[in-house]
């Protein structure tokens, strides 16, 4: 029924609409859902062009027995409730949204839980035991894509009151992503710039890798100025006297 979980049979007329080129909003009227139930469904599930009607009903099958709560081993605890009246399925599914974004954005599958685990948490910091708890994997598994998060400086380490190791993300975490791409940028047009020299200059291959080393200098120019114009803008807060005498 509308409102309710999706059916085999909704899937299949998304699967459908996909087919036939229709946007999520026309596949959604027909359905009477919302515009981003389709979307959240056709993401999570292989996309646009991987959706696959009989596949995400089982994948939906299986993550729903994965959710269903066991009785917590002795003194284990129960998972913490969501905060703010916020709707718990909702959550979960915008997690996993956000997850498989970072994850075709070319982040691999485990890094991308970590980093949404961590943004979605108010405190923006997790411990190691936290971490593994709410994702339901071993600590060494996370602790593989905490090294992996860190050489990216997308998160940092730090001590609490409890001499705990945390792990955080930075309300400036955007910034140090882009500043990393910007460093990737940057060595990839020297590595061109270097091919020019071995390939010998004025050779097809070696305009090639020039023209290469050209773009990429110029789009790590512009994004490093980008980030940083950004930056300031964004950490600029308002003259409270300045704002009373307009």
């Amino acid at each position: 029924m509308p409102g309710g979980r999706l059916t085999q049979q909704d899937r299949q007329q998304i699967a459908l609409g996909l087919a036939e080129g229709l946007a999520y909003a026309e596949i959604a009227r027909g359905l009477e859902r919302p515009t981003s139930t389709i979307t959240r469904e056709v993401m999570r599930n292989g996309g646009p062009a991987g959706y696959r009607a009989d596949l995400a009903h089982r994948a939906t099958e299986q993550r729903t027995q994965r959710r269903r709560p066991a009785p917590p081993p002795g003194g284990a605890e129960p998972a913490p409730h969501q905060p703010d009246g916020r709707d718990p399925e909702a959550v979960r599914a915008y997690e996993e949204l956000f997850t498989t974004v970072m994850m075709r954005s070319g982040l691999p599958k485990m890094m991308s839980r970590v980093m949404v685990a961590l943004l979605l948490t108010d405190s923006g910091s997790l411990t190691a035991s936290e971490l593994a708890r709410r994702l339901q994997v071993s600590p060494a598994t996370v602790s593989k894509s905490i090294t992996f998060l860190e050489g990216q400086t997308l998160i940092r380490r730090e001590r609490d009151e409890r001499r705990r190791e945390r792990y955080v993300v930075d309300a400036d975490v955007w910034y140090q992503s882009m500043a990393a791409s910007v460093r990737s940028l940057v060595e990839q047009g020297d590595l061109a710039r270097q091919g020019v020299g071995v390939l010998v200059p004025g050779t097809p291959a070696a305009v090639r890798l020039e023209n290469v080393a050209r773009f990429l200098d110029f789009v790590a120019e512009s994004l490093a100025r980008a980030a940083e114009q950004a930056r300031e803008v964004l950490s600029t807060k308002a003259d409270p006297d300045r704002e009373a005498g307009d």
